[in-house]
């Protein structure tokens, strides 16, 4: 091998499947060939609660096409006692077909097996399912938290240090807010869609998620197969933002590969989407902050309530934000959760860091006003040195670096801090900041390494790439890593038998793939002597990076940003458009600068939906949402997207090979606060329930 003169880590790259996917040449888990595919079409409740009593298949059997309708009498049995990812039991709706119950509305009751998708799709339509329907109960709100309980999930749900109620009082400044965020929606531009099939007594199933290992694992447990005789792949993936786990869709293929014994292909639509696709819950949340008359804070709480079903416990740890950011003498967090008559929610981009910013920053933003001291300045007064609840030291913590470059590029020193004095003709303007920070870790991966006779290396890495740019990442990673330039490096991903990786989740991915594979590429390069031949079969050598994770000092390891925004409102219709918006990021080296400039770009734009547009309603009555669909959803388009820009400050990991962190969520915590602060330094009104919609700025008399 020769030495490469310039580094690949670093530089712009373009995307190195970018041209397979503007030719169509790219396949998507929905569109991939198989002989005598079939294609199943679920079936969901029309009721929120109750007991299936009949099914009516006899009609639906007689269609041209039918092959065979499953349903709780006659599908395979699963085992659903297991404890899966991160230590948690399955969602029961997984558990397809089980019994007559329905948990919520939308819940799978049968699926129907046709020769093609159309005679699938009207003969699902036709299936008459008759119910005995019981009392439901969707209404959630603040006033639930009498019945709401703690869930220790994957994080703590209470932490308390310090007497919070006497450091309240003796604070000479308080500001005590509530704040709700509405349901949301992921909306994957790619649907869901797996397809199964039985080749040499080995179950395989082709599907688009976020990481073929987890899939493969949840279905070797619930059809009690042995894990060696699962293989589960995936090509290219549309989006996921935490959405593509295992989901019915995957359960009912194989049922129906089992059943038909030939490939079987479910694909759910976008209105299925809203119901079996998971979701961000709403939340209520409390925030109560107790400050100096020079601002430094004496006492934080936060209190966060979210729901989650009636047969399995989701917690949204939205409370969980305040842990990092700013300490206190007194310090009490708290994510609550309540059961009701709903789907599960699940994980969504910045899952608790994306509600919980905005809660704690615009409180934030208040009790600035409050102490008359500029919101970046308050921000610096509160720094902490170590973690605030944990008392660990951060890997590195660079988030005032990013508000003082942040405010250097956006002009903060020309802002005249009164509210609603700025205008252009009928608009007003304002202009508002927030912090962002989100986790940075690192999970256990395997990769290899393979070093081909034609000069070429394969990495092979169970990655997925969900439209991140990964295999492009990874390329780069491994030329750096083998010292040879990055059109010698072939990244193979997304195929359960390249063996156990992190999932695509949790602004982990990169770090963890991108650690294995610079172990397995060192480790390979150190063992070919210059000029070697190499056999036909090549030079493998494989890493497992368990070890060196499990060795990591305990720190506070995360990625720290500051969002900026320029808002006008017209208070005449009510109007909110965000004019401009600036993103200064510290997430550690970034390994190619265009696709993660893209990445924290689109966090930024799914931060202004969240502040302007986002909102699923639920029906009282019937226990399902309205508009469940992208023409009843609104979310941004690009007429409502002015220019975002993103950036980052020098922050590489001490710790990481590659000095990698996460960007995967960062862009889109802080954002929606950094908004909803505009709008009230436009108007001198404050806005805590999100979405801001017209009608309620027009409503605001006083706050919102």
């Amino acid at each position: 091998m020769s030495t490469a003169t310039q580094r690949s880590v670093g530089t712009a790259h373009t995307r190195v499947e970018g041209r397979d996917k503007v030719t169509g040449t790219a396949r998507y888990a929905g569109e991939i060939p198989f002989a005598e595919l079939a294609h199943g079409w679920l079936v969901l409740s029309t009721v929120a609660r109750g007991r299936i009593r009949a099914v009516d298949t006899e009609p639906v059997l007689a269609m041209p096409g039918v092959l065979t309708v499953l349903h709780h009498h006659n599908a395979p049995r699963v085992d659903s006692d297991y404890v899966g990812l991160l230590g948690a039991r399955p969602d029961p709706t997984v558990a397809l077909f089980q019994n007559d119950r329905v948990a919520h509305m939308g819940w799978p009751v049968a699926l129907v097996v046709a020769e093609t998708s159309e005679q699938a799709r009207e003969a699902a339509e036709a299936l008459v399912v008759s119910y005995d329907e019981e009392p439901h109960d969707v209404a959630f709100s603040a006033e639930r938290q009498t019945e709401a309980y703690q869930v220790d999930a994957h994080l703590p749900g209470v932490v308390e240090k310090g007497d919070l109620e006497a450091r309240l009082a003796s604070s000479a400044v308080v500001v005590d807010a509530e704040y709700t965020t509405p349901e949301e929606y992921h909306n994957p531009m790619e649907p869901h869609a797996a397809t199964a099939l039985w080749e040499g007594g080995r179950l395989e199933v082709v599907d688009s998620n976020q990481g073929t290992i987890w899939v493969a694992g949840e279905l070797a447990n619930l059809f009690s197969l042995d894990p060696a005789s699962v293989r589960v792949r995936s090509e290219h993936v549309g989006g996921g933002f935490g959405s593509k786990g295992v989901r019915a869709h995957q359960v009912a293929a194989v049922m129906a590969a089992t059943v038909l014994q030939r490939p079987v292909r479910v694909v759910m639509t976008r209105r299925q989407m809203f119901s079996l696709a998971g979701y961000r819950s709403p939340t209520a949340q409390r925030v109560r902050l107790g400050a100096d008359a020079d601002g430094r804070l004496r006492a934080l709480e936060h209190q966060s309530l979210n729901m989650t079903s009636s047969v399995h416990e989701f917690v949204e740890p939205s409370a969980a934000a305040s842990r990092v950011l700013y300490d206190a003498d007194a310090h009490h967090t708290a994510s609550r959760i309540v059961r009701l008559d709903v789907p599960t929610p699940t994980w969504m981009r910045a899952p608790g860091e994306a509600p919980g910013s905005f809660a704690l920053e615009s409180a934030l933003d208040e009790l600035a006003e409050r102490c008359g001291i500029d919101p970046i300045e308050l921000r610096v007064r509160n720094e902490p040195e170590r973690g605030p609840v944990s008392g660990l030291p951060f890997s590195s913590r660079n988030l005032i670096a990013c508000f003082r470059e942040g405010a250097r590029r956006f002009g903060w020193a020309d802002r005249d801090p009164r509210p609603g004095v700025r205008r252009d003709g009928r608009w007003l303007l304002g202009t508002g900041t927030a912090a962002a920070s989100f986790p940075s870790g690192a999970m256990p991966s395997t990769a290899a390494v393979t070093a081909e006779a034609d000069g070429a290396f394969t990495v092979g890495v169970n990655a997925a790439d969900i439209g991140t740019g990964a295999r492009t990442a990874l390329t780069l990673v491994a030329a750096d890593a083998l010292g040879v330039p990055a059109d010698r490096v072939r990244v193979r991903l997304g195929d359960s038998d390249l063996g156990p990786a992190m999932i695509a989740g949790g602004s982990m991915g990169t770090r963890s793939w991108a650690w294995a594979v610079t172990a397995a590429a060192e480790e390979l390069r150190q063992s070919l002597a210059p000029g070697a031949d190499i056999p036909p079969e090549g030079i493998t050598v494989r890493s497992n990076t368990a070890e060196a994770i499990g060795a990591l000092a305990q720190k506070e390891r995360h990625s720290f940003g500051a969002q900026f925004a320029e808002v006008a409102v017209d208070p005449a219709t009510g109007e909110v458009r965000v004019r401009r918006m600036l993103g200064i990021f510290a997430a550690g080296r970034i390994v190619n600068p265009l696709t993660a400039r893209n990445q924290l770009v689109g966090g930024m734009i799914w931060g202004i939906s969240m502040a302007l547009h986002e909102e699923a309603v639920r029906d009282q009555a019937t226990g399902g949402l309205y508009g469940a669909d992208l023409a009843g959803y609104h979310v941004a388009a690009h007429a409502d997207i002015p220019h975002v820009e993103a950036d980052w400050v020098d922050d590489p990991d001490p710790d990481d090979p590659v000095g990698i962190k996460g960007i995967g969520e960062i862009g889109i915590v802080g954002a929606a606060a950094a908004v909803a602060n505009a709008v009230w330094h436009a108007t001198g009104v404050r806005h805590r329930n999100l979405p801001i919609r017209p009608d309620r700025v027009l409503m605001a008399g006083g706050d919102a």
